[in-house]
């Protein structure tokens, strides 16, 4: 690859970092930008997953203060995020590569529309929120884990589906909410690192450079996002997401 291509990737990652920790959706950016460097859907898949773990790591970081308090939450958002995590990693390494290049397109649909309906989605859930609990009900854990099997497997609207969780959960407090889903996703993301890689379906120097360009966007999205809006944001995502969805089928 050449010095160009990897310089586009580090802005992609940066740009994803700081999604990521504003609302999700940050794959909707790196994975497209990852495939249109030549390399196949899954191991792009793979890539895109290593290259914004260490965002989420600089992201947490960004949101530590708003952990305060939160323990409870963030050990039972721990083990359904790492087992999910775990088991969707294993279906991916166990699929073909031609029947993923055949399903992701309408993965990165799905993550599309999805993230496109996550702001009426919180504001109704805003309107009538349930009572905050002391910790996190066993449903609402089951719902985590099959989050974590999704963002296992694909990884895309993660976020968004995390924090459609946490409002049925009853927390109101959208930067409350972003930490914990910053640390839930980290834990999904970690484990899929850690078996993507013993799979050897990662492109290394890719996923290298894309980390540093990951890291600085996650930490500056993280404070940004304490402070401005994200409709901007959301738009830009969503276009960037269809228009995906058209190329990749179209590539096919």
């Amino acid at each position: 690859m050449t010095l160009l291509d990897l310089s586009l990737a580090l802005l992609a990652a940066a740009a994803g970092g700081a999604v990521n920790a504003v609302a999700g959706g940050g794959t909707l950016l790196t994975f497209p930008a990852i495939v249109a460097l030549g390399v196949t859907p899954l191991v792009a898949n793979a890539t895109s997953t290593v290259a914004l773990w260490p965002a989420a790591l600089s992201s947490m970081w960004g949101y530590r203060r708003e952990l305060t308090g939160a323990r409870r939450w963030v050990t039972g958002f721990a083990a359904p995020s790492l087992l999910g995590g775990a088991f969707g990693a294993w279906l991916l390494l166990h699929t073909s590569p031609g029947s993923f290049e055949r399903l992701v397109p309408f993965l990165v649909l799905g993550a599309t529309v999805l993230f496109l309906v996550q702001g009426p989605l919180m504001r109704r859930v805003g309107a009538h929120p349930p009572a905050a609990t002391a910790a996190p009900r066993w449903s609402f854990l089951a719902a985590q884990f099959l989050v974590a099997l999704y963002g296992g497997y694909f990884g895309a609207g993660i976020g968004i589906l995390m924090l459609a969780v946490l409002g049925f959960m009853g927390l109101t407090n959208i930067h409350r909410m972003n930490g914990l889903k910053n640390w839930g996703g980290m834990c999904i993301n970690g484990v899929a690192v850690v078996m993507f890689a013993l799979g050897g379906i990662v492109n290394w120097p890719v996923a290298l450079v894309m980390a540093v360009g990951g890291i600085l966007g996650g930490y500056g999205g993280s404070r940004v996002a304490q402070r401005v809006g994200q409709q901007r944001v959301r738009y830009a995502i969503v276009a960037i997401g269809l228009a995906a969805f058209v190329w990749l089928l179209l590539r096919r």
